[in-house]
């Protein structure tokens, strides 16, 4: 009867092993995400202690990532609770015949830069831990400075583009030192009077044949333009087309556009983190000319959403984002009267 239970036992533990990585990915699709915010900091955090990487450093990479699984079709969601992605060849070696190793040695003796990040003796390419410690430790090998980080990136992205994403995403990060920035607001104050209606896609004539890449919102000279998301000022100064003009980009890789100001508010500048509900400038009608010219049109902000993929970026409508917006701004403020 002892036998038989411990036959039992042991088949029990060896269904458990197999199935664990799917239990795991479920049990992590299943959190809130409040929690997902939580456990990721946590990990983040191990990982630092660990490898002396800041915190906020592996945050941004792991966001940056994140926003390319979304954006590129090849690339897998991801189950856990890291988005940050090792191809197959990557992970073991390129020329390991065996693409599922996880011997930490083997994978060595291929020059894969698989590490076990959490003593189980295994590296776990679909491992949270294994994972997060294989990038920190790479980070870690170039040095913990500022300098050290944008080498490390553009050694391992080989662009400057997503250097200047990542770097912006661990500033914003350490800036307001949680992950939970994902609050969105409309562009301008819903007291004053504005107009707009979807307008992404139309034919533009001035400066040649081209596409309007974004919605018009018409409102008064002045009004205040407001930072729609969490992000870093990547761009600020005059454009022929969009005049003053002002990018911001968030932590989802896209790049907010505001065109055709008449100013700037005081203080932002390029590298300036903001949050929602941030003045950034004032509606205006600069724009198509020499800089400083006003006046060929009416006064209205152009907004544009732009979304990098790693390798390029492309303009998407951001209409419905802005009725969303919109929506949720008069549904706050109706819970507070």
């Amino acid at each position: 009867m002892k036998r038989i239970a411990i036959i039992l036992l042991t088949l029990t533990s060896i269904l458990f092993v197999q199935h664990a990585p799917e239990g795991l990915a479920k049990a992590s699709n299943e959190l809130s995400l409040e929690q997902k915010y939580e456990q990721r900091l946590t990990l983040y955090e191990k990982m630092e202690a660990i490898t002396n990487v800041p915190w906020y450093y592996l945050a941004a990479v792991d966001t940056y990532e994140r926003g390319l699984r979304r954006a590129q079709k090849d690339r897998p969601a991801e189950e856990g609770l890291i988005a940050i992605y090792f191809s197959p060849q990557q992970w073991v070696g390129p020329l390991n015949p065996d693409l599922e190793d996880t011997n930490p040695l083997s994978i060595s003796m291929f020059n894969g830069v698989g590490l076990d990040g959490n003593g189980d003796g295994v590296a776990d390419r679909n491992n949270d831990e294994d994972v997060l410690y294989t990038f920190a430790r790479y980070l870690e090998s170039y040095g913990f400075k500022e300098e050290d980080f944008r080498i490390a990136l553009w050694e391992y992205y080989q662009r400057e583009q997503s250097v200047n994403i990542i770097y912006g995403h661990a500033n914003v990060y350490k800036t307001f030192k949680t992950l939970d920035l994902d609050d969105h607001t409309f562009p301008l104050p819903l007291h004053h009077n504005y107009s707009y209606r979807s307008t992404w896609g139309d034919r533009r004539g001035w400066g040649g044949r081209r596409i309007h890449e974004g919605t018009d919102i018409f409102a008064n000279y002045n009004v205040p333009v407001m930072a729609t998301a969490y992000g870093i000022v990547e761009i600020k100064g005059w454009n022929k087309y969009g005049g003053w003009r002002i990018g911001v980009r968030d932590l989802d890789n896209v790049y907010h556009y505001y065109a055709h100001l008449s100013g700037f508010e005081k203080g932002v500048e390029k590298g300036t983190v903001v949050a929602p509900g941030d003045v950034i400038g004032y509606v205006g009608s600069s724009g198509y000319g020499k800089p400083g010219t006003q006046g060929k049109f009416p006064p209205h902000l152009h907004y544009g959403m732009y979304r990098d993929n790693g390798y390029t970026e492309w303009s998407f409508d951001p209409y419905p984002s802005l009725k969303s917006w919109e929506r949720k701004a008069y549904q706050e403020r109706k819970k507070k009267k």
